[in-house]
């Protein structure tokens, strides 16, 4: 640009022309100049891009760059990695410089939303001297596919606070136990602080010394994780849909169950019942829930509860636990479905687990300074009171529930199946 100024000042002041025309010849030397050092010679670039064997729902999956620079040279990179079109984007590029014969390893991370496969395409690097007149670029990994998976880095942090706390309670709240499960275990010596409750007459009668019953939780109990993946779960919520917040929570749940040693099983519904696990408590389950939960294909058809009880009744006969992710947003939605939910309740412990809209609740605490703005605060206080009317509608029946936001849907099942255990309701 200084030159094509120059050769246009040059028509008013003549002595710019030879400037002008000078620097047009250094300009062309040195373009032949960065040509001949970046172009002349082989293999002077080396790139691989390590990906991990699958992705993480809903987290950030770290891709990694492995970069070799062969030339002599300070070397300048533009590197454009064709990532899936899944993430639907278009301008991905990373800059960077390479010391001469060295190399680097570079970083940068994706956040899947959708399960699934992802493939990437080339990864392609531009490289050029300080000169940065011309540019090569390299090619490298022809393609590769990475299956999207549900969030088993959310499972790894829950083992992680597992190991830390030395206890199987996971949630995040203290639960109270509010009496004993019918699993005896062994009568033992009274020490101070056992219940008085528990003291067993006969035998301190016997041994002429208090001695009292110990209990330990019920083991064994069938957990069942049922998913709606009808229309209602298809609502997003950053940038995961409610159906894959469900996913999520029900793979760390299934383990956390196994690990209390009951058993673990889901399978989900909309038109019909599919992804079947019975429930098991065997060391190869967890791979069977992961596989099931990436299996899911998602209609978000209108969900049948006549033939989700059809299929209970005729699948699961022992009495069972089963957490059922679906979403409620009027009392007339719940009214059409509770004749289904109270037959279910009747042979087994149900909890339906549903979502709060925060959308609805950041505008109920917005300052409504129009009428229109007042008129929207109202019907979103309307919603946000049918809510809780379901709950209570719920509760009338002996339907357990869980009315949470999708980004404590997890931790909020783990307290309540840890309640549950507690109580002995099960």
């Amino acid at each position: 640009m200084g030159i094509v100024v120059l050769f246009g000042l040059s028509y008013f002041i003549p002595v710019l022309f030879n400037i002008a025309q000078l620097s047009l010849i250094v300009l062309a030397l040195l373009f032949v100049v960065d040509f001949l050092i970046i172009f002349i010679g082989k293999n002077k670039m080396d790139a691989m891009r390590l990906l991990p064997d699958k992705f993480s729902n809903g987290d950030e999956n770290t891709i990694q760059l492995n970069i070799v620079n062969n030339y002599p040279f300070l070397i300048y990179l533009d590197i454009i990695d064709e990532i899936p079109e899944q993430f639907q984007v278009r301008d991905f590029k990373l800059r960077e410089t390479i010391s001469p014969k060295k190399s680097k390893s570079i970083l940068y991370q994706l956040r899947p939303t959708k399960r699934g496969e992802y493939h990437f395409g080339n990864l392609n690097v531009y490289a050029s001297s300080v000169i940065n007149l011309v540019a090569k670029r390299f090619t490298f990994n022809n393609g590769a596919m990475v299956p999207t998976y549900p969030s088993f880095k959310q499972l790894k942090k829950f083992e992680l606070l597992n190991i830390n706390q030395n206890s199987l309670d996971y949630g995040l709240k203290k639960v109270r136990r509010l009496g004993h499960t019918m699993e005896f275990e062994q009568i033992k010596d009274y020490v101070l602080g056992d219940d008085l409750r528990t003291i067993n007459w006969k035998a301190t009668a016997k041994k002429n010394q208090l001695m009292v019953n110990q209990f330990q939780d019920e083991k064994s109990q069938p957990i069942y994780s049922v998913i709606d993946k009808g229309r209602t779960m298809k609502m997003p919520f950053n940038g995961l849909s409610l159906l894959d917040y469900a996913i999520n929570a029900t793979l760390i749940i299934s383990s956390i169950a196994l690990k209390k040693q009951d058993k673990a099983g889901l399978f989900s519904f909309s038109k019909k019942v599919e992804n079947m696990v019975v429930a098991e408590r065997r060391n190869s389950q967890m791979q069977y829930v992961l596989e099931a939960l990436y299996n899911i294909k998602t209609d978000f058809f209108e969900s049948d509860f006549s033939r989700l009880y059809t299929s209970i009744k005729n699948n699961i006969t022992q009495r069972s636990l089963l957490l059922l992710y679906t979403n409620f947003e009027t009392l007339d939605g719940l009214d059409r479905q509770l004749p289904y939910l109270k037959a279910i309740a009747k042979s087994h412990l149900l909890v339906i687990i549903f979502f709060k809209n925060t959308e609805i609740d950041s505008l109920i605490n917005e300052k409504a300074l129009t009428i229109q703005q007042v008129y929207d605060k109202v019907i979103a206080e309307k919603f946000a009171f049918e809510k809780r009317l379901i709950v209570s509608e719920l509760k009338k029946y002996g339907i357990h529930s869980i009315l949470t936001i999708p980004e404590n849907l997890t931790v909020d099942t783990i307290n309540k199946y840890l309640e549950i255990k507690a109580r002995g309701l099960l």
